[in-house]
């Protein structure tokens, strides 16, 4: 009779296990399918008690869902057992082909072990294929088809026959725990998707959010600012600006993307630019308005990289400080200038002389090749013995060397006109300023120097340096200059002064007398303006009173 109903059982239970499979397909969460797969076993292959256990990522295994007694749910649902004890369990017992079944015999002990357990008292067996309640059958489940990596374990128990299960019975099981590690597989994957889906949602909103706040920023930005690209043909070239860029260098946004930095900037900037654009950083540098008038900003460069492809573009903030640069340049001024003519005062005038000069004296040349020799070293001598004709070994001398660049000041010879030309520094001492200032005041003394500054300046070449040391004396600078040309400067000067100086609508004359000295190599700056100084006194002196008046 039980021979006769067998394809009977098998077709109902291929019903149940294909609505049971299908079930699991309908399961929209991962907590969903755990819970449809303990389901399935209590509805769809006729056991009363099913438990999934699902390897967590440590390796230990959880109780993820539990089915067909609502008393055992609530007690072991959530517990975990070691992955230890599960592989000494999945070692044990009967092995039905995937399956694993470990009678009542061999599993009692395993009931200290950690893994949670339910079972209820039970008689012994009457016969041998009856279900002890101590029996314990397990279904291992697998990530892939044909692999052993260990997704988790289907444990079944009390099949409602009271038998253990027969051949279609644990082909059933089996087939079902394939199925099921399918749907939880499956499961992830899309729980993960949903994860992923929702985190780049977000990191795209944080993005666009980002972005507009960029966009803001860059926009509303109370100072410049300015894209521009990286790298290729188009390099430097502004690819956006913002609207205070724009007003401040007076073109507007459409006609800036036509320009690059280096369009705008000063000729005698270009160099800082250039630097700062491929390193970054801070630069102080002039660009040019659409009036063509300059004006001083501060770049403050960041490379923004791309992490595929290297840096790509440069975010440049433009900072407007011509008040603060004009406010340098005016205490700089104030600094090397006197307060009254405008004229370099005494520091300057010593630091342009001392610029020109260098401590180690000129040897006169006798021969042409001699006076390579002086200008650039004598490079065969230094090549052969390994030192300077200076004495100082291994290293250029203060002041020179070999390949030395420096061109040495010298002095002509005021009795032999030998084409030589030097730097001329004439020492000028006004002749009669003390009785003007003594007669009609300060104020009309600070105007005769004034007047007599702006004369010596419009006498003198744009590269000659006319300084006022204090007081009523002068000094003129004025290089490439043969012993005559210095004394015929000397005179032009001295007539220039000589003419009535109107004050107040009053007429007042000073004389001047010039000394003339040479600055030298090898000389300090103040035995230059020293020796100017003594030739002026000597000078003075060879003069009558009313003679130096007449000037």
């Amino acid at each position: 009779m039980e021979a006769e109903s067998e394809p009977y059982v098998r077709l109902a239970t291929m019903r149940q296990l294909h609505q049971a499979v299908a079930d699991l397909n309908t399961a929209r969460s991962l907590a969903d399918t755990l819970q449809t797969v303990a389901d399935g076993i209590v509805a769809g292959l006729g056991y009363e008690l099913g438990c999934v256990n699902l390897v967590r990522p440590d390796g230990d295994l959880v109780i993820a869902a539990f089915a067909g007694n609502a008393a055992a749910e609530a007690l072991i649902t959530g517990r975990v057992g070691s992955r230890t004890s599960w592989e000494r369990r999945l070692s044990m017992g009967e092995a039905w082909d995937d399956l694993r079944f470990i009678p009542h015999t061999e599993g009692w002990v395993l009931l200290d072990d950690d893994v949670p357990q339910w079972h209820t008292e039970g008689p012994e067996p009457r016969f041998e294929d009856e279900w002890h309640p101590l029996d314990r059958l397990y279904a291992p489940m697998y990530a892939s088809a044909g692999g052993r990596d260990l997704l988790g374990v289907i444990s079944v128990d009390r099949p409602r026959n009271g038998r253990r299960p027969g051949a279609w019975g644990r082909e059933a099981l089996q087939m079902y725990a394939s199925q099921a590690a399918i749907a939880i597989s499956n499961a992830r994957l899309r729980a993960n998707m949903q994860r992923a889906l929702v985190r780049l949602e977000r990191e795209q909103q944080a993005l666009r959010a980002s972005e507009e706040s960029f966009r803001q920023a860059f926009e509303y930005a109370p100072s410049g600012m300015a894209i521009a690209e990286m790298g290729g043909d188009q390099q430097g070239r502004l690819l956006r600006t913002n609207d205070a860029l724009c007003r401040l260098l007076g073109r507007p946004a459409s006609v800036m993307r036509r320009y690059s930095f280096a369009d705008l900037v000063h000729p005698a900037d270009i160099g800082t630019l250039l630097r700062t654009s491929a390193e970054g950083g801070r630069a102080e540098l002039r660009l040019s308005r659409r009036d063509g008038t300059y004006l001083w900003v501060s770049l403050r460069n960041s490379v923004v990289a791309d992490t595929a492809d290297g840096p790509r573009f440069l975010l440049t903030h433009v900072e407007d400080i011509e008040e603060r640069k004009r406010h340098e340049l005016n205490l700089a001024h104030r600094a090397s200038h006197d307060a009254l003519t405008g004229l370099p005062n005494s520091a300057e005038l010593k630091s342009r002389l001392s610029a020109r000069i260098c401590e180690r004296p000129h040897s006169p040349a006798t021969t042409a090749i001699e006076a390579l020799d002086a200008a650039y070293g004598d490079v065969e001598s230094s090549l052969t013995h390994g030192y300077q004709a200076d004495g100082y070994e291994g290293e250029a001398a203060p002041g020179g060397g070999p390949f030395d660049h420096h061109v040495h000041a010298v002095a002509p010879d005021p009795g032999h006109d030998d084409g030589t030309k030097g730097l001329a520094v004439l020492f000028c001492d006004l002749d009669g300023f003390k009785s003007i200032n003594d007669r009609f005041g300060h104020h009309t003394g600070d105007a005769v120097l004034i007047e007599v500054a702006r004369r010596l300046s419009t006498c003198v070449r744009d590269g000659d340096t006319v300084a006022r040391l204090g007081g009523d004396e002068f000094v003129v600078l004025a290089d490439g200059l043969g012993a005559a040309d210095a004394a015929d400067l000397a005179v032009r000067l001295r007539n220039a002064i000589i003419p009535p100086i109107r004050v107040d609508g009053r007429a007042v004359r000073v004389g001047a007398s010039f000394g003339i000295g040479w600055a030298e190599c090898g000389m300090t700056v103040e035995e230059v303006l020293r020796s100017a100084d003594q030739r002026m006194y000597v000078e003075k002196r060879s003069r009558s009173k009313v003679h130096r008046r007449a000037g």
